[in-house]
């Protein structure tokens, strides 16, 4: 029982009181004024929430950091009688979400809608509800609510930037062979042809050999003679740090300016991860076979290939990696690195400024593979110094590399160095 119904109650049980001691009629029509008031609320609350429809809906599911998140919340009043005010409570754990609204006269047999917008800030896999809907009657007497839950989920890609100068070594298989094995990208090999399957593209199809045999047939592909490009995320929580972080505006005043600029949050692992979806997307733009190796809260192997799915995926592991493994980058290199083909580069991105990251580099040059480094300066997220003793060492064996500072342009140190 609320305070309401609490008062309510009290002045009926004084009106009784005094109308029986005093015998006025004016306390016996007060009385029966607090009867009429206190059940007459209670069922206009006992179907203030029937024949509500509510729905919650977004143009996409998929979005990265930096963007702009909109959603439309919609109520439908398919009753005769008027809601004389309703509350909308977004209980989603999407960070800086502006959905809960308190609508005022939902008239019969019509509906409400608005839309809400927030910036997204934060990587991840966040649920848009649940939902609470909450009415009652004139005066407040009967609050009712109701849960209503989340049927979709945001996935939020960290972010990327662009790139013009990351190392692209060649990478050509010993011999300039192909692959042998079998692709859906289109490539310069062409290994044979086959019938036509529904779904196939029309640009696959070999139009000499199905005026032969009277027949569609289509060519299949092999790899290009291009090795592979492995990129190593060191995930491990010993070697991680970070900054205090300084409080996030979720506002959109800036709604028709994509172009502002989002700092990451001062830690090594969101800009390890920003990094990691930056360099991929940036070779898979290339046409390079791209694979993820991570270590965090559980082993990420994602195998070298093309295309955007390929960048869906690895994105995808990114948003949902978080930086608590305990296996070092040296021991999920040399637990990988006799999967990989002679030749590949392989691309260490950690803020380890031990000198095994030194010996882990000679060691992937004894392989016979490319190694490129790109090292976050861990003293400037407050973690120890020596990045720019490594950087010397690693450009001692003429290995390129790149250095990242805390609230550096990733688009320039990567591209330039």
């Amino acid at each position: 029982m609320n305070t309401g119904q609490k008062v309510v109650l009290a002045l009926l049980a004084l009106s009784l009181i005094a109308g029986l001691s005093t015998g006025g009629k004016l306390y016996y029509r007060l009385s029966v004024f607090w009867i009429l008031l206190f059940f007459g609320s209670w069922l206009w609350s006992l179907f203030s929430l029937r024949g509500l429809q509510f729905k919650r809906s977004a143009r996409t599911l998929r979005a990265q950091v930096g963007q702009i998140f909109e959603e439309r919340f919609e109520v439908h009043n398919q009753n005769r009688f008027p809601r004389l005010w309703l509350e909308i409570h977004d209980k989603t754990t999407l960070p800086g979400s502006d959905g809960s609204r308190v609508l005022s006269m939902v008239m019969g047999k019509q509906g409400r809608s608005y839309l809400a917008r927030v910036r997204l800030i934060k990587r991840g896999v966040f649920p848009l509800g649940p939902t609470t809907l909450a009415t009652g009657d004139l005066f407040g007497l009967f609050p009712v609510e109701v849960d209503i839950a989340g049927e979709d989920s945001l996935l939020v890609y960290p972010m990327m930037v662009d790139l013009k100068g990351f190392p692209n070594p060649p990478g050509l298989l010993p011999g300039g062979e192909a692959l042998r094995r079998r692709t859906h990208q289109v490539t310069p090999n062409a290994a044979g042809i086959r019938e036509y399957n529904t779904g196939d593209p029309l640009n696959r199809i070999h139009w000499l050999s199905t005026a032969r045999r009277g027949r569609l047939m289509v060519k299949e592909f092999e790899l290009d003679p291009l090795a592979d490009v492995w990129i190593f995320l060191d995930a491990s929580a010993s070697a991680q740090s970070s900054l205090p972080q300084a409080p996030i505006d979720y506002s959109v005043k800036d709604f028709w300016s994509p172009s502002s600029k989002i700092s990451l949050p001062p830690s090594t692992e969101e800009y390890g991860i920003s990094i990691a979806a930056s360099v991929v997307r940036d070779y898979l733009r290339r046409g390079r076979a791209v694979g993820l190796a991570c270590a965090g809260q559980h082993l990420t192997l994602i195998a070298p290939d093309r295309g955007g799915r390929q960048l869906g995926k690895i994105l995808e592991e990114l948003a949902l990696t978080q930086m608590k493994g305990n296996l070092p980058l040296q021991a999920l290199i040399e637990s990988q690195v006799k999967h990989m083909v002679r030749g590949s580069t392989v691309v260490l991105i950690t803020p380890s400024t031990s000198r095994k990251v030194a010996l882990v580099v000679d060691f992937l040059i004894q392989r016979g593979l490319k190694p490129i480094l790109v090292l976050l300066d861990a003293a400037t997220f407050g973690g120890s110094p020596g990045a720019d003793v490594l950087i010397k060492r690693i450009k001692l064996m003429g290995i390129p590399c790149r250095i990242i500072q805390n609230e550096t342009d990733l688009s320039v140190a990567l591209s330039n160095g």
